[in-house]
């Protein structure tokens, strides 16, 4: 699959898209610029690190509000967008594509249509025309931050697992128990506990849905090493414990889980719900369970209602 253009891609498309001069909604010419960018539909979903939107919408975005600082389109309403004068010349010196940098030699010449950009920080994307490009300098700010985020997430989960695998079965019963109730699991009334270490007939923690108990989870955690991996006699051995108990269960691990195991969750009557190491850690940071927040940081945003 070919590479999706970075922000900078997307602005002569975006500009062609409007040339057109007529006013339209964001949301309304973002399809219509990933038309004109000829991105396939394996683009088009892809999301950013985060999930929390289209990356090709995000940046476009980026490439819009440049365009809209220098001049080269104009905002007559919130959130609507109409081409210059400036816009359409950026089309006829740049027909194949142009760079933050091009444009912004044009807002140094006094007799250009072009506004000068003046930004508090250096984008990587404005460094001179010998600097090879990098992963990073195709991001844009919003991606470069969550994909930040991102690989801070996965070294903290190598230490997770490694943390999990070094402590007690007791302690990694207890962890597993602590997640599904801060998940939501036990609701405002119900509460978790782990089983005896003994005789607990292949159930190793118990959560209960309500204050009375009738309605309850069945855990199953195995504190296993990479190297070990979950088979399908460690599911039927707790598919029994189940049995005149419970229809389903919760089985997790810190290794993973052989293909023969996972097939025969999918087909045993028993509803069994399984999660192996990478799940977990990212499941436990994401809820906030053996992880603390070490920082916090703002992305703000221009308030369109203080300029209505």
């Amino acid at each position: 699959m070919t590479d999706m253009p970075n922000w900078e891609g997307f602005m002569i498309p975006t500009l062609k898209v409007m040339s057109d001069g007529i006013i339209r909604h964001w949301r309304e010419f973002q399809p219509l610029v990933a038309d004109q960018a000829q991105l396939t539909d394996e683009q088009r979903k892809e999301m950013l690190p985060s999930g929390s939107a289209l990356k090709y919408e995000n940046r476009i975005g980026w490439g819009v509000s440049f365009l809209t600082n220098v001049g080269a389109l104009r905002r007559p309403k919130r959130g609507h967008y109409q081409i210059t004068d400036a816009g359409k010349q950026l089309i006829e010196l740049f027909p194949n594509g142009a760079k933050e940098r091009d444009i912004k030699a044009l807002g140094a010449d006094p007799s250009s249509p072009i506004r000068e950009y003046v930004a508090t920080t250096t984008r990587k994307t404005s460094e001179s025309a010998t600097t090879a490009p990098t992963e990073e300098s195709s991001m844009t700010p919003t991606e470069q931050v969550q994909s930040g985020v991102e690989r801070i997430h996965d070294e903290i989960a190598v230490e997770l697992l490694t943390r999990l695998q070094d402590k007690d079965p007791g302690f990694f019963e207890q962890a597993v128990v602590d997640l599904l109730l801060s998940m939501g699991y036990g609701g405002t009334t119900g509460a978790g506990s782990v089983t005896q270490l003994t005789n607990d007939g292949g159930i190793d923690g118990v959560i209960d849905q309500d204050i009375l108990g009738l309605n309850r989870v069945y855990i199953q955690a195995k504190r296993y090493q990479d190297g070990n991996t979950v088979g399908r006699p460690d599911l039927q051995a707790f598919v029994g414990a189940l049995s005149g108990k419970a229809d389903s269960g919760v089985f997790i691990t810190t290794s993973r889980f052989s293909d023969g195991a996972r097939t025969y969750a999918e087909n045993v009557p028993t509803r069994i719900i399984l999660i192996d190491g990478k799940r977990l850690t990212s499941l436990m940071i994401r809820y906030g369970v053996g992880v603390q927040v070490k920082e916090t940081y703002k992305v703000v945003e221009i308030d369109e209602d203080f300029f209505a």
